[in-house]
């Protein structure tokens, strides 16, 4: 399935999510069952099924990692977490470091060092979000595997850190 046409938007990294979402809404709305009901039994499961891409193209194109593994599945490159090139010791022990900050910021209960330590890796994030558009636009792909190697790290991170953020606030 490509997302992007059945949203009817281009194919691009760089979306307007709120315009995006007026269009996902427009459509779910066009084809919620209840403008289906004296219709036929096949065109009923037909708006069902579209409603369904919708829906799925929506969570798709809305999540920037989703978003750049289907432009890359799209453009012939098999992406999959497993097939991603090795990630940079550098990065790895920087990350390794962050977890261990994390870990001990759980410990000790301190909500404060777990809220520091998830804004740097959300800027970091973030970054890595505006690189990975500027490599999409130039339609650079041999940078484009490691930067997603990395922003699935930080998306993993920053999971932790909401687990984190409910079991201290119970």
């Amino acid at each position: 399935m490509d997302p992007f046409s059945t949203l009817g938007i281009a194919r691009s990294y760089d979306v307007d999510l709120a315009a995006l979402e007026k269009t996902h809404r427009e459509l779910s709305r066009a084809l919620h069952p209840d403008r289906y009901v004296g219709a036929s039994a096949s065109e009923r499961r037909s708006a069902l099924a579209k409603a369904v891409d919708v829906n799925e193209a929506w969570r798709i194109v809305r999540d920037p990692i989703r978003r750049a593994e289907v432009l890359l599945a799209l453009s012939g490159v098999l992406v999959a977490e497993d097939r991603d090139p090795k990630a940079d010791p550098d990065f790895l022990l920087e990350m390794m470091e962050q977890r261990e900050a994390l870990s001990s910021a759980r410990q000790a209960r301190d909500l404060a060092a777990v809220h520091r330590l998830a804004q740097a890796i959300r800027a970091r994030s973030d970054e890595t979000e505006r690189e990975l558009s500027l490599e999409f636009a130039r339609g650079s792909s041999e940078s484009l595997l490691p930067r997603l190697g990395e922003l699935r790290f930080y998306r993993r991170f920053l999971d932790e850190v909401s687990t984190i953020e409910d079991e201290l606030a119970a």
